[in-house]
């Protein structure tokens, strides 16, 4: 069925409603060495709210703060009617160690810094960005909900956590009246799907909607990449070298693997007259727990085919085919507990409703 921008989701256990795609701004700005100059960041940002969409998702330490910047600027005549998601974490300062991390002198000063140069008195959202090991959950959670409390964050939300570390906050938050957690941002995408072992279970069951980033696998699904790239002496190795494309070939995304579920996503494509991109963004964009996947367009031709997504409509046959190619090992226990013996031990094997 098809979908339009304003065809607004609740966000997790709230209230909150946002655009079914989120626009990422981490192409904002072009000190990372690719990205939007401030001209063409305006007209994603136009283009993508004169048709109703408004939920944003930078951090604080994006394009070296360009991206909140350049939000700030975007946003001021309707600040009030969008959704903006950004996040903490993040080494602000490479010489000063408490400018980044979870821990509370972090989280207030990286807090500080986004109202500043987001332009604005309020963060809708605030994710902890990256889980470091070292903070206790209680002083996380207590600095979260300070914040709310304060008026600065209306909602707070995780990325990039343990399942059991995220369901542990939840509860404490529950237990202990402070502000729960809304939303958990992940990467999930056809090539990566490993968030459904537990991650994805979790939030559906503690009442986060799951934001997915990177659903087109850095590019590897919208098909620019082939067998050739597999080659240390390819052209990833030699014209593109420095380029994004280069990076996600260093980072292993390019494998035999994923080219095998890009091969897939193009046969779909092509089936139903749709761009790769689209077929890959759209079979996320209907994966049961996720709320938003998160686009990242550098150009409007890009943003144009992003959006075009919100039109494709898969069939059972295409979804059988994407999620087969694509499938992975649950793992224990998860494999084990859907195995048929399993459910003749327990419930002998008689028909039993579930309703989620």
């Amino acid at each position: 069925m098809s979908l339009t921008l304003d065809t607004y989701r609740l966000l997790g256990r709230s209230g909150l409603r946002v655009s079914p795609l989120a626009l990422g701004a981490a192409t904002f700005g072009t000190e990372w060495g690719w990205g939007a100059e401030r001209e063409e960041a305006r007209k994603l940002f136009d283009r993508y709210t004169e048709l109703g969409g408004n939920f944003f998702d930078t951090a604080s330490t994006y394009t070296n703060g360009s991206s909140e910047r350049l939000l700030g600027e975007f946003t001021r005549t309707n600040r009030d009617g969008l959704v903006l998601a950004t996040k903490y974490s993040t080494l602000r300062r490479p010489a000063d160690p408490n400018s980044g991390g979870t821990h509370r002198k972090s989280m207030l000063a990286s807090v500080e810094s986004s109202l500043r140069q987001l332009n604005t008195d309020y963060i809708d959202l605030l994710y902890l960005n990256v889980w470091d090991f070292r903070t206790p959950v209680e002083e996380i959670l207590r600095g979260l909900d300070d914040l709310v409390r304060q008026g600065k964050v209306l909602y707070v939300a995780i990325s990039s956590a343990p399942a059991w570390q995220v369901s542990r906050m939840q509860t404490i938050a529950d237990l202990r009246g402070w502000s729960p957690l809304v939303a958990l941002e992940i990467e999930y995408s056809l090539i990566e799907r490993t968030g459904e072992r537990d991650l994805i279970p979790m939030a559906r069951e503690m009442g986060l909607g799951v934001v997915s980033f990177s659903p087109l696998g850095g590019g590897v699904l919208t098909g620019k990449y082939s067998r050739e790239d597999l080659k240390p002496t390819g052209p990833v190795a030699g014209e593109t070298a420095g380029s994004r494309k280069s990076l996600n070939a260093a980072l292993g995304m390019v494998t035999e693997r994923t080219l095998a579920i890009a091969d897939v996503v193009k046969e779909v494509a092509s089936e139903l007259g749709h761009t790769p991109a689209q077929v890959a963004l759209a079979w996320t964009l209907n994966a049961p727990g996720v709320t938003a996947p998160i686009i990242g367009a550098r150009t409007i031709a890009q943003l144009e085919d992003n959006l075009g997504a919100l039109q494709v409509d898969l069939t059972s046959s295409h979804l059988a085919r994407l999620g087969e190619v694509s499938a992975i090992d649950l793992g224990i226990p998860h494999g084990l507990l859907a195995g048929d013996h399993i459910r003749a031990i327990t419930t002998g094997d008689m028909k039993i409703e579930t309703r989620s």
